[in-house]
């Protein structure tokens, strides 16, 4: 049952979880950390401990195999390893990786990621950034390290590599992002030069610039990307691989069309930077996670954020979508941008849909995509995203986005105004009907805000105004909801404040265009509607699973991994994918419950 787990406030770390498709279970013997792990110490400057990310590619077993195994790659402190992933079938063997690499002080490893296209029993492509700039490329496989590049003077880029991803559907091209703020596209078949590069505009917009480099003949970089101010934290490739989405520590979202390089909508966090970020499975949605300890939904077809998300106590470090259990048709894809190879699996086919608004209850997802619109008897799908978020409160988030809360219309309170540069009051909104039913608070917050605004003048460029309108529940919760983000707040890192005053002036870059006003003040406009303008969702799930930070999440169709600071890789059984157990069983009572059979707690069943 729901209790007091479900918000976090227990010290003890859970091992199962309950949502409407069933119970999911921590499988020890598939933990995967550093052999002969010792205790992790936060001492000695744990926080600047780069975070443990997890990277997963499969591999052809060998010709004539129709069954692929998957190779699996987590840093740990100054550690690289890679081990052969066995998933929920078999228990780990932490004496036998396939690699392990130890670095220096200088070039601890930041992030990681596979090449897909091009792995093979024989070999795979691993791309390594490191806390010095550089980037490897190494084969884990034959444990040979093909190339460097930013190496030796670091002449590219001397900051560190804080996100780095093989360009989708290419054999050889990868983009590299940097604290710095810049974003290089590199050829990983090409060299780098042997003196600085000197660089040349190739394409400017609102807030970012591209350049090449000035030489005879080509050389990596290929392009620089100069976005916003501060770090680039993260950035994540849609589905059809067309459109990239960028997230920085001045707290904007960028998504531009990488082919182009044209920039098509942005976002900004409610304050602070933004940290992590995923698309959606169709491309209709961008995710993004941060400082202010929530989760933002902004809308590719509406160009606006349509929702947060309010469930951390502390900053979110990765947001990912779970494609098994998202019920959704291609044909509600934007701009071509549908994810049409995309198919629902076995899991998928046994999850049951909880009934409709209407009372009519949806049949199963069939195993085509294009096909989970309506089912027999021409009802229409009612659109169901499941999202997943952890972060640095130690807390496993479990999102369902569903039309309902991603719909509504922007609105503004009454008592809100938009103040022009000139300080003149440019208007009033008019509130919209229509409020979110399901997973939504935004009522409760919209009295609670509203009264609150009437006494406060929302300035754009004060910082205290912005901090003030953080009203997250009714007055009686004030002071709880001030103690849950006064640990966000302090560990805010020496350019946090710089950060938030920059988002007035962050556009004032070399090259960029002249910026727009709702760029420059976005506070209370569709780029950053406050918490009473758009639906506040509430997690389904949140649990504790961790004593430090989390910085790890993939979904897979079997299971859900998870990674946390000290150095452990979780699995989480998916329902009905125990070993021995019988995936086509007859539901356990709560599960029945959860899959239509009858009511169902709000919120959903927890143990």
């Amino acid at each position: 049952m729901a209790g007091q787990g479900d918000t976090g406030t227990k010290e003890e770390i859970k091992t199962q979880f309950t949502t409407v498709e069933g119970v999911y279970r921590l499988l020890s013997p598939s933990e995967y950390s550093r052999p002969n792990r010792v205790a992790y110490s936060s001492s000695g400057g744990g926080g600047s401990t780069p975070a443990v990310r997890v990277s997963l590619v499969k591999v052809s077993d060998s010709p004539g195999h129709d069954h692929d195994r998957t190779k699996i790659c987590f840093n740990y402190g100054r550690e690289l390893f890679v081990y052969t992933y066995r998933g929920i079938k078999k228990a780990a063997d932490l004496t036998k990786p396939i690699d392990k690499r130890s670095y220096n002080k200088e070039d601890v490893p930041t992030c990681h990621d596979f090449n897909s296209k091009t792995a093979t029993a024989d070999g795979v492509s691993l791309l390594v950034g490191l806390l010095g700039g550089q980037i490897q490329l190494i084969d884990p496989i034959t444990k040979e390290v093909n190339k460097a590049y930013n190496a030796g003077e670091r002449l590219i880029d001397k900051t560190k590599v804080t996100c780095v991803r093989w360009v989708p559907g290419s054999p050889n091209q990868f983009l590299a992002a940097h604290s710095s703020g810049h974003m290089y596209t590199y050829n990983e078949e090409l060299l780098c030069g042997m003196d600085r590069p000197h660089y040349q505009l190739f394409k400017q917009g609102e807030g970012y610039s591209v350049y090449t480099c000035k030489t005879k003949s080509t050389r990596n970089p290929l392009y620089r990307w100069v976005i916003g101010e501060g770090s680039i934290n993260e950035f994540a490739f849609s589905p059809c691989s067309k459109y990239l989405a960028v997230v920085s520590q001045d707290g904007y979202l960028k998504v531009f069309n990488f082919d182009t390089m044209d920039l098509v909508g942005t976002a900004r966090s409610y304050y602070g930077g933004l940290l992590c970020v995923c698309w959606s499975p169709d491309g209709r949605y961008v995710v993004c996670g941060g400082e202010d300890d929530l989760i933002t939904v902004w809308s590719y077809k509406e160009k606006r954020v349509v929702a947060r998300g309010q469930g951390h106590k502390s900053w979110v470090t990765v947001v990912a979508f779970d494609s098994f259990t998202s019920v959704y048709s291609d044909a509600e894809g934007v701009d071509g941008c549908s994810d049409d190879t995309t198919k629902h699996n076995s899991f998928s086919n046994d999850v049951h849909n909880s009934k409709t608004n209407s009372g009519v209850p949806n049949s199963r997802p069939s195993s085509n995509r294009n096909s989970v619109a309506s089912d027999s008897s021409g009802m229409s799908f009612i659109t169901s995203y499941r999202l997943g978020s952890v972060g640095q409160d130690t807390l496993l988030c479990l999102w369902d986005l569903k039309d309902d809360a991603l719909t509504q219309p922007y609105r503004r309170p009454r008592s809100s105004t938009v103040v022009s540069s000139s300080g003149v009051v440019a208007g009033s909104g008019v509130p919209q009907a229509g409020q979110p039913t399901t997973n939504s608070k935004c009522n409760s917050v919209k009295d609670s805000v509203a009264t609150d605004s009437s006494h406060h003048s929302h300035s754009a460029n004060s910082l205290t105004a912005k901090l003030a309108n953080l009203n997250f529940g009714e007055k009686k919760d004030k002071e709880k909801s001030e103690k849950d983000h006064k640990r966000s707040l302090s560990l805010a890192s020496k350019n946090s404040t710089q950060n938030c005053k920059g988002y007035v002036n962050k556009n004032q870059i070399v090259g960029s265009s002249v910026p727009s006003e709702d760029s420059q003040k976005p506070m209370g406009t569709p780029l950053c509607p406050r918490l009473d303008e758009c639906p506040m969702l509430e997690p389904m799930v949140c649990k504790k699973i961790g004593h430090e930070r989390l910085s790890g999440l993939v979904f897979r169709e079997d299971c859900v991994i998870t990674s946390c600071q000290d150095g452990c890789i979780l699995t989480w059984c998916r329902p009905g994918k125990q070993p021995g157990s019988n995936q086509h069983s007859t539901p356990s009572p709560t599960t029945a419950v959860a899959m239509g059979g009858g009511p169902m707690p709000s919120g959903g069943t927890v143990v």
